[in-house]
């Protein structure tokens, strides 16, 4: 009897040894996929390939860049949400990814319980931004002359449903005004015709309005962020009118959520390193972004607030898209 008993353990211990502790495995055990929805180029696609290099460099594994670009982001990220549940396909996501539970019809995905955050990589401010005549210039003034002249004034969005769309209805609610949206296929053609006077106002990624800043061809009414950017200490926040107002360009890394917890933090303390590189931090600032590198349970609760935000923003204002 003995003899089995000792039999049986050491054959217990033999299969329990066979099976892999991920723990102890070291991550990952073979390429990683990083899927960016958007096509090759654009500030998305360089941040994806800054980590793509770093995450690289420390796992000593391939990390291979796939552009799956349309539909919003939803193509890309799609793929994600459906790709082998073992953290070797990971996602980049930006605003887009918290706005289309709210504005698109039909999803192919559940974006809170389809997939999971693993960490924000950085925000990028928006601006608001006039032409050059117009007769504001100020927050307040914006929202005086709006209220005197309801249904008047006109913004400019890259696409209806895109964040900068969103940014003003948000603060069209929170204002207690209404600004017409004008939308475009892009950024560029609004931007032309905010300089030729079609419409009044815009929101807009800081980086991208800049140049055109510096050229005295639109002029700076405010920044969407919480507080005001040490590079441009004279701006002030629409904060500082409209209390509570703050809207940013968000980029996080996402993954299926049949992913394993330990994984997922794996890849997070991962991409905390990479962002940690002043090398990195630079590049981003050159993109108008800084680091957040927030570990998975907060991004999570912060995906959850926003998209929470913006459906009751949606709902308010009636928006809807094919």
């Amino acid at each position: 009897m003995k003899n089995a008993l000792i039999a049986v353990a050491l054959a217990v211990g033999t299969l329990v040894a066979s099976i892999p502790a991920w723990g102890t495995e070291a991550y990952p055990p073979g390429p990683v996929h990083l899927i960016v929805p958007f096509p090759p180029g654009g500030p998305t696609d360089t941040l994806a390939r800054k980590m793509a290099d770093g995450l690289q460099a420390q796992w000593k594994q391939p990390v291979i860049v796939e552009n799956k670009p349309g539909a919003g982001t939803i193509i890309g990220v799609d793929h994600v949400a459906k790709a082998k549940p073992d953290g070797q396909t990971i996602g980049i996501v930006i605003s887009a990814f918290t706005i289309n539970p709210s504005v698109r019809k039909a999803m192919p995905y559940d974006t809170l319980k389809d997939l999971q955050g693993i960490t924000q990589l950085a925000e990028s401010s928006l601006v608001l931004v006039a032409r050059a005549d117009a007769p504001f210039n100020s927050v307040e003034e914006l929202i005086q002359i709006a209220k005197k002249n309801p249904a008047k004034l006109t913004y400019a969005s890259p696409g209806a449903g895109t964040s900068t769309h969103l940014a003003g209805e948000l603060f069209n609610k929170m204002a207690g005004i209404k600004l017409i949206h004008v939308p475009y296929k892009g950024s560029s053609p609004a931007q032309t015709d905010l300089i030729g006077g079609q419409v009044d106002l815009m929101f807009d990624v800081m980086q991208s309005a800049l140049p055109m800043v510096k050229s005295g061809r639109l002029k700076v009414i405010a920044l969407a962020s919480s507080k005001r950017d040490p590079a441009f200490p004279d701006v002030p926040t629409i904060n500082e009118t409209v209390k509570g107002y703050v809207v940013g360009s968000m980029f996080g890394l996402v993954t299926a959520a049949a992913v394993p917890h330990d994984t997922v933090e794996a890849i997070s303390r991962a991409s905390a390193e990479v962002l940690k590189s002043p090398k990195v931090s630079a590049s981003l600032a050159d993109l108008g972004m800084v680091v957040v590198s927030s570990p998975p349970t907060i991004f999570n609760q912060f995906l959850k607030s926003e998209v929470a935000k913006w459906q009751r923003v949606v709902q308010e204002s009636g928006i809807t898209l094919e």
